[in-house]
């Protein structure tokens, strides 16, 4: 986060940029989408993230960002928020299609997502926290599997990697040891490092996000819990 809001990064701000806004545009699609009003439909909803991200890169507001006053998701959601009350009378002026494209949002594929949580039960802000998370979790597990790639163990981590999202049984270590011509003790072995290095991204990417170290273990605890 502090990378994509240096100016003076280059290559490194761009890339940054572009990692958060992949990671953040459907949690704020979702309460787009879940709040109404601008985003009753998938096109609005997809304008408003568009146009949302577009003044956020325009106005260097993410230089203005300071972590001691709070975590960046929560900053996020107020922005989002402040941004749809100043703006209404603007998209409801805009025509479809006149807007800019910061990203290029799939909205079919969005909308099919959106589609799958549940009608009730979550507030729109709920609903952006638990697409926060699963954000978060998506992107731990690209980083690894890019990590594990670089170091020639590509096919190692395909075949551990359920045991990642699938909980304890998820993977036959003995069915791994066979595939990939392994003693099955070297599997768990190896099972136990990719937990371990799962859960080290995990505390890197919370850390990027938050004020200070103490608030890691508190920011996990509320990234599982929602979801």
């Amino acid at each position: 986060m502090l990378a994509a809001a240096d100016p003076q990064a280059g290559t490194e701000s761009r890339r940054a940029l572009e990692e958060l806004i992949q990671a953040y545009w459907f949690p704020l699609y979702a309460f787009v989408r879940r709040q109404g009003s601008l985003g009753k439909t998938s096109f609005a909803a997809e304008d408003v993230v568009q146009e949302f991200f577009a003044r956020l890169l325009e106005k260097k507001y993410l230089a203005q960002v300071d972590r001691s006053k709070g975590k960046f998701r929560s900053f996020l959601l107020a922005a989002m928020k402040h941004f749809l009350s100043k703006q209404r009378a603007w998209f409801r002026a805009k025509k479809r299609g006149g807007g800019r494209t910061v990203i290029a949002l799939d909205a079919l594929d969005a909308e099919a997502r959106y589609a799958v949580e549940p009608a009730d039960g979550l507030t729109p802000e709920r609903l952006f926290e638990r697409q926060w998370a699963l954000a978060v979790l998506e992107q731990v597990l690209a980083r690894l599997g890019r990590d594990y790639a670089a170091a020639g163990k590509g096919r190692l981590y395909h075949a551990l990697e359920p045991c990642l999202t699938g909980g304890a049984g998820a993977i036959d270590t003995a069915s791994v040891a066979r595939e990939l011509k392994m003693a099955e003790g070297a599997v768990r072995v190896a099972v136990h490092r990719l937990r371990r290095r799962y859960r080290d991204l995990l505390r890197e990417e919370i850390a990027q996000t938050v004020d200070s170290p103490e608030q890691v273990e508190e920011e996990i605890a509320f990234l599982l819990n929602c979801l």
